[in-house]
């Protein structure tokens, strides 16, 4: 490393070069490069993401990136010469949660990856709210004389004081929304919606900006009160805020817990001027943003529409015409016969198929008959299942080559020269109510045209009615039979039958 004296030696642009370097390398610390990489290796991770092919390498990428930095601040951290320390209770704390965390994702059913996906982001949130309490808790204890905190000699701590709270109120809104979605998930919670509602949230989201504002504003001697208080009105306002929200807007929800969760924990990162946090948070709340505006966009409906309109709650459950008609069914034995003398065949999976856990089943189907020249390919709806992407996860676990699957515009430009379209386990996504009902509450939301087809085959357990609530009319179609089963059960059969054609 260069020294000042040295420097001195030389002149002109030649000693200001040297000063220059000197002042750069004294800044740049270890703790400063493990931020970096851990930064850079986020950014790349979620480009990685985007691809099925590159998918697993972006998320090893980025896992590794949080190993460095999590590392990185244990050993390296110092604040006023002194080091972390505490490493048994840092590493006992580690290892139990890596425990618990491990075996919980080995044991998750697919069924289940929706709601463990939101147990997991309330953790987040959780932990967000928990580092504004303690740094809140700091300062009170920091400026205080005599048990009261002298707050009209700190204003300075305004700008603080706004990263504090705003963190804590995300944070427990991220924290208990994603609670009560997790429960809603798995059948525990029911939706539930009251006279007034909307107007009851309204009211308490603008007394806690008030308490915050009021607070920051004029830093009374009872700040730790209000600070409080904010805390269990935030609380209350995240459980009542997705209480009315369910059915088919679940994956919008999750989506927008996700992007709170982030944006929580980059105020986190501003407390503690870490780079990577910070970094990983807005990636976060950015990447949950703009999902959040896709799925919307899938469905045809404003955000705001989504958190007022409730749709999927029980308060529009079984609204729209009633479905008319009689069903025809079809056996095992015809559908396979069917199948194997088509051209095209189309598949649209649905939650039915992740309940039945029939992915593979579905796969070795398909390659059955490509193998007879039958041309096959799924079509994916955006909303398809219980979380973004649920379906693509979903049949990547069956190695379903990516090529195979199509998203909505492309599927509905093949639906007219398809001869068969299988529907496992879908509903809502495939119900032509969405275009011809406007009572109907999922109408305007995009759906794959199946009944463009020549026919439409529907695997279903019963004929109860879809997330939204609502009777499907094309089940009663001229084109529509009815394959009943459980999808594992019934596509075991009809890959039995197919074998003997």
């Amino acid at each position: 490393m260069w020294s000042p004296t040295e420097c001195w030696k030389c002149s002109g642009r030649r000693k200001n070069n040297c000063l220059v370097a000197e002042s750069f390398f004294m800044e740049i610390s270890l703790l400063t490069i493990a931020y970096i990489i851990g930064s850079v290796s986020f950014i790349l991770g979620l480009k990685l993401l985007s691809g099925p092919a590159t998918a697993r390498t972006g998320n090893l990428l980025a896992a590794t990136g949080m190993t460095i930095a999590i590392l990185a601040t244990i050993f390296l951290y110092e604040e006023d010469g002194q080091k972390l320390g505490n490493y048994s209770w840092i590493f006992s704390g580690i290892f139990i949660g890596g425990v618990i965390g491990t075996l919980m994702a080995k044991r998750v059913k697919m069924t289940a990856m929706p709601e463990m996906v939101s147990m997991f982001n309330g953790m987040g949130g959780a932990c967000a709210a928990i580092i504004s309490l303690i740094e809140f808790n700091h300062i009170m204890h920091g400026f205080s004389h005599a048990g009261v905190v002298n707050w009209a000699a700190e204003g300075s701590l305004r700008g603080m004081l706004v990263i504090i709270i705003s963190g804590l109120v995300i944070g427990s809104v991220s924290f208990a929304g994603s609670m009560i979605a997790w429960g809603k998930l798995n059948g525990k919670i029911k939706d539930k919606i009251f006279p007034g509602q909307h107007i009851v949230n309204l009211a308490l989201l603008s007394l806690i900006l008030l308490l915050a504002v009021y607070m920051i504003g004029r830093l009374p001697d009872n700040a730790g009160f209000m600070f409080y208080a904010i805390l269990v009105l935030s609380l209350i306002y995240g459980v009542l805020f997705v209480m009315p929200i369910g059915g088919a807007d679940m994956p919008v929800v999750i989506s927008l817990l996700n992007s709170f969760t982030g944006v929580a924990a980059a105020f986190g990162g501003f407390l503690y001027n870490n780079k990577v946090m910070l970094t990983g948070g807005i990636l976060v709340g950015a990447a949950g943003t703009l999902l959040t505006i896709l799925m919307c966009k899938a469905m045809n409906r404003s955000l705001k529409n989504v958190l007022i309109g409730a749709f999927g709650g029980s308060k529009v459950q079984g609204s729209g015409a009633a479905a008319t008609g009689t069903i025809k069914e079809i056996t095992v034995s015809d559908a396979a016969v069917v199948m194997s003398y088509a051209s095209k065949v189309m598949i649209v999976p649905g939650y039915g198929l992740a309940v039945a856990q029939a992915q593979h089943a579905c796969h070795e189907l398909e390659k059955l008959l490509a193998e007879k020249g039958v041309q096959v390919a799924y079509a994916i709806h955006p909303v398809a299942g219980r979380m973004p992407g649920h379906m693509n996860v979903l049949l990547a676990e069956a190695d379903v080559s990516y090529d195979k699957l199509l998203e909505l515009e492309a599927a509905n430009e093949e639906f007219p020269t398809t001869d068969v379209v299988l529907i496992l386990g879908a509903n809502d996504v495939v119900n032509p109510a969405a275009k011809t009902d406007p009572s109907s509450p999922i109408y305007g939301m995009p759906i794959l045209d199946v009944e463009k087809a020549k026919m439409v085959i529907v695997n279903k357990r019963s004929m109860k009615a879809g997330y939204a609530g609502i009777e499907n009319q094309l089940f009663f179609s001229n084109k529509t039979s009815m394959l009943f089963g459980d999808a594992k059960a019934v596509l075991q059969q009809l890959i039995a039958e197919v074998k003997q054609n």
